[in-house]
């Protein structure tokens, strides 16, 4: 694994590997001990074009807690494809630098970055895919039925709302690594046609179902997922979007219609009493705060496979 910038491209083996790790460092820091400064002199370009919360904390700490240093940079500073073309900062970066992790608008800027980096790239986030946020995701379901990947071949994921870069990568991840995964979404805004068809390309294995019905989509469902109905850059569609997501919140009632003992997930930042109600969000199914906070401990194995050879 040279770069990561989507599940797509990434083995389920590296998948396995990198949560390996992640749990290994994360039982490591739960002792009280410090991690074995497996990035001493390693530094990490962190490019921001959007604002972070989850994703700035858990790459800047994790590089911290391995013993590199993370330099933050702005689109101010860089001017990505205004002021300097992508190709030309990965060149400049990649001979200063020992990694370049970048969130962005726009999803081909990361593979410009791949392709002129002789150094690992990370996707933060694009239009296209999340896929760090997939890694924490997963790790939050291996903590709930157990660290052997077998434990999750299965297991049905459902994600209510948007087919996203969120849903994107966790549909990806869910191949991967044996799952199942059902998209509720409106009409309009499913899958599209090629991303679907490139799914069971990747995993032709995979059960993967689509639906406009979230109240029989989460009848069988071990995991249900919430992300928010209007993303950064999507404001000028709020109204439309909220009049289209009606009837796809995770609420208590949604939750009856379902059989099995559920965990619910949440990427975050959440817009209480929109996608998501107070009551299941603070709820006893709820783990998102725990998703969270797996965001540092699937970054510190990332970083340790592709930076520190872990």
């Amino acid at each position: 694994m040279k770069h990561f910038l989507n599940i797509a491209d990434t083995s389920g083996a590296d998948i396995e590997h990198v949560l390996e790790v992640a749990f290994a460092l994360r039982d490591e820091r739960d002792t009280g001990k410090a991690n074995h400064p497996i990035l001493a002199g390693k530094t990490l370009a962190m490019l921001f074009e959007k604002p972070s919360l989850r994703t700035r904390v858990s790459f800047e700490q994790a590089m911290n807690e391995l013993g590199g240093q993370a330099i933050l940079l702005g689109q101010h500073e860089v001017g990505l494809g205004k002021r300097e073309a992508a190709g030309d900062i990965a060149r400049v970066l990649c001979g200063m630098v020992h990694g370049i992790a970048a969130r962005v608008y726009d999803h081909r800027h990361l593979i410009e970055f791949a392709e002129h980096s002789d150094k690992p790239v990370i996707n933060m986030l694009s239009d296209w895919a999340h896929p760090a946020q997939s890694l924490a995701d997963v790790m939050t379901m291996m903590d709930e039925w157990g660290r052997d990947a077998a434990a999750l071949k299965g297991r049905h994921i459902v994600f209510v709302g948007d087919g996203n870069n969120v849903a994107r990568s966790l549909a990806m991840i869910c191949g991967k690594l044996g799952m199942k995964f059902t998209l509720a979404s409106p009409r309009d805004y499913a899958f599209e046609d090629a991303f679907a068809r490139r799914v069971l390309d990747v995993c032709p294995a995979m059960e993967f179902n689509a639906t406009h019905d979230p109240a029989n989509a989460v009848v069988y469902a071990d995991a249900v997922y919430a992300d928010t109905f209007v993303s950064m850059g999507q404001e000028d569609q709020k109204a439309s979007r909220l009049a289209a997501f009606a009837g796809f919140q995770i609420n208590d009632e949604l939750l009856r219609h379902a059989q099995n003992e559920l965990i619910v997930l949440h990427c975050l930042p959440a817009y209480r009493g929109i996608e998501i109600t107070d009551s299941v969000m603070d709820g006893p199914a709820s783990r998102v705060f725990r998703q969270a906070h797996n965001r540092l401990h699937a970054q510190k194995g990332l970083l340790a496979v592709l930076l520190g050879n872990a």
